[in-house]
């Protein structure tokens, strides 16, 4: 596999299929991988090795339902910061790093600083949660929005 001045990694016909495979069920066999690749299962798992050493795999995990974990309440919570100078942009996002309920933190433009997904157990702790926020002192803005339903949740990427 090459990579370009993007970090761009080449990959083929088969490759995609893996990966398509891999992201609906991470804990396929890999005889079974194989069979629906098309290739045996020796050079199927170096294929799988290789696109994990490239980074085009980044790990395996289990997808958790957070309600029956007692996460009921999931927000969106666009951020505006006093400054985006790196040092004050970098250190928001080391201190919410540290926050077990923050999911998701993005870097955006148009609207914010950053945009954050986030879980909380109950309401009382979603206003926990915005309180700390607001009470960072380079924050200028929280706007949040909590998820009524979610209809569609994808993991990856279109392969």
């Amino acid at each position: 596999m090459k990579t370009d001045l993007n970090d761009a990694v080449e990959f083929d016909a088969i490759d995609r299929r893996i990966l398509s495979e891999l992201q609906m069920d991470g804990r396929i066999t890999n005889v079974e991988l194989a069979r629906r690749a098309g290739i045996s299962a020796p050079p199927c798992l170096r294929r799988v090795r290789r696109l994990e050493e490239s980074g085009l795999i980044r790990g395996y995990h289990a997808d958790t339902d957070p309600s029956k974990l007692g996460w009921s309440i999931t927000f969106f919570a666009i951020v505006g910061l006093d400054s985006q100078k790196e040092a004050v942009l970098s250190g928001f996002e080391k201190t919410v790093a540290l926050w077990d309920e923050v999911r998701e933190c993005h870097m955006i433009r148009g609207g914010g600083d950053f945009l954050l997904r986030m879980v909380a157990r109950d309401a009382a702790h979603e206003n926990l949660l915005t309180q700390r926020l607001t009470g960072i002192a380079e924050v200028s803005r929280v706007q949040t929005l909590q998820t009524i339903r979610t209809s569609k949740n994808l993991a990856g990427v279109a392969i």
